[in-house]
This record gives structure tokens, C-alpha cells and sequence, in this order.
């Protein structure tokens, strides 16, 4: 087991698709990431599964790469207690997971926003440039740019997992400027297209970020780190006061603006 805990993971669900299942039952979502490079062993630590587990994830890879053989396993490297199942954040770690909370209010009302829009619609349309500037102001302008201007410095910008969520970001950045450039153009179907798929990207990034990186890092940093980390972010805090004001009321106009058809999607 040794050789596939220093793998890609992405090659070896390649070799042995069910071990992409395997992993997906441990909530482990390595097969719809798009950079895949992180190693077994890396994924085993960041996602910090208790001993049981890893030991159950291990043998279930070893019978499946080495079907019928008797395979030597690891020690599980983890000794987090079995019934430890809910996260505590440190106070910087929640503040970002405070801000995904308004970014998924607005991703919540998203598909309301979008059912009704109509690019012949001046009044829609205008609707659609606030929110393409809540997410460029707000989730990456202030969110985005703590992650990786200040969070990410921390650790080794080389990290797969960094890549993997500097990744998302981009991602996300193209459709807000797909959806902004079909705005141009009052091309609905474009706008519609393009705001579904950043709210995918988003809404999958966030779950990452609070149940697997966040979590992770906080693991990794020092008392000292979280100290400094938490002073600068409430520096950062500081300068964005007043458009926070403003982008936060702008999620809550429009959560009552669409009240009535949140209320019937939750029946």
C-alpha cells in the first residue's frame, strides 16, 4: 500500500474506477475535482478521517487494487476520536464560513432570480448587474481575496489542495464574466447558462472549504498564526465596513423580493 499512499489519486481512480466509489462513501469527492494531483496519503490527512475509518478506507483500496492478495496496511495516522463529528472553526476560520453563509443566501435565491428573468427586461436586467456585483465585490473582491492574499500565504503555495481551490475560484471568475458579457449582448439563455454554472462551482466550493480545508488548516496553524491571521482578516473587515453594509442588504431585498416562491420551493 505503501507505493499507492505516494500516488496522485486521480491516476489511481483511473486504473481502478471503484475506488473513486469507494472514496465518495467516506464523502471524499476526489472524481469530480478538476486537478486530482493530491496523493493518497495527502488525502487520507486533510480529511482527517477517524482511525476506524481510515483503516476501513485503506483495506477497502487494498481489496480493490490488489483483489484476493494479503496487503499490509498502514497504521492509521489519525487519532481524532470516533464520535468527534462536529467541526469547531477557529475565529478567524469563522469569519470566512460566516461570509459563505451570505454568499449561499445568495446563491439560495439564485434559481428564483432566474426563473423569472427576462433579458427583454430592463428592470431584470438591472437585477442581474447587482448580483454579478455582489459576487465580484463581495465573494471575491473582500471573501476570495482574504482566502488567497492572506490564508493561503500561510501554508505552501505548492499544496495540491490550494491549487484545487485557487481552481474553483477561476472557474468561477469566467463564468461571472461569461454571464456579464452575455448581459452586454441581452443573450438570456447565456446569462441563465453561465449563473447556474457559477452557482455550481460556488455552492460545491464552499462545501469543501468549511467541511474539509478550513478544518485542515486550523489543524496546521499555530496559536500564533490564528492570531495574526485573525487581525489581519478584521483589518481587511475594517476597509470593507461599509460595502459589507450595503452587498449584506442586497441578499436581504432580494431573499424578499422573491420570499414567495422561496417559501413554496421549501414546502
Amino acid at each position: 500500500m505503501e507505493r499507492y499512499l505516494r500516488t496522485p489519486i486521480k491516476e489511481i481512480i483511473g486504473r481502478y474506477p471503484p475506488v473513486g466509489a469507494l472514496l465518495e462513501e467516506y464523502r471524499i469527492g476526489c472524481v469530480p475535482c478538476s486537478v486530482g494531483t493530491c496523493l493518497l496519503a495527502d488525502i487520507v490527512e486533510i480529511h482527517n478521517l477517524s482511525p476506524g475509518d481510515e483503516g476501513a478506507l485503506m483495506a477497502g483500496i487494498a481489496g480493490i487494487v490488489s483483489p484476493g492478495q494479503v496487503v499490509a496496511l498502514p497504521e492509521p495516522r489519525n487519532h481524532r476520536p470516533e464520535t468527534t463529528r462536529k467541526i469547531s472553526y477557529s475565529p478567524p476560520m469563522k469569519l470566512l464560513v460566516e461570509e459563505h453563509g451570505q454568499i449561499k443566501r445568495f446563491l439560495a435565491v439564485l434559481p428564483a432570480v432566474i426563473d423569472r428573468f427576462d433579458a427583454g427586461s430592463e428592470a431584470d436586467r438591472d437585477l442581474v448587474r447587482g448580483g454579478l456585483d455582489f459576487v465580484r465585490s463581495y465573494a471575491d473582491r473582500f471573501h476570495h481575496a482574504k482566502e488567497e492574499d492572506i490564508l493561503f500565504a500561510f501554508f505552501d503555495p505548492g499544496l495540491d489542495i490550494l491549487k484545487a481551490m485557487r481552481e474553483d475560484h477561476e472557474r468561477g471568475r469566467a463564468h461571472v464574466r461569461a454571464a456579464g458579457e452575455a448581459l452586454a449582448r441581452c443573450d438570456g439563455e447565456g446569462i441563465v447558462a453561465n449563473l447556474l454554472g457559477y452557482a455550481g462551482v460556488l455552492a460545491e466550493h464552499i462545501k469543501k472549504e468549511d467541511e474539509i480545508l478550513y478544518p485542515w488548516m486550523d489543524r496546521n496553524l499555530s496559536v500564533r498564526q490564528v492570531g495574526e491571521l485573525f487581525a489581519r482578516f478584521l483589518a481587511v473587515d475594517e476597509r470593507f465596513a461599509e460595502d459589507r453594509i450595503k452587498y449584506e442588504s442586497f441578499v436581504e431585498r432580494l431573499e424578499d423580493a422573491y420570499a414567495e416562491t422561496l417559501s413554496e420551493v421549501k414546502r
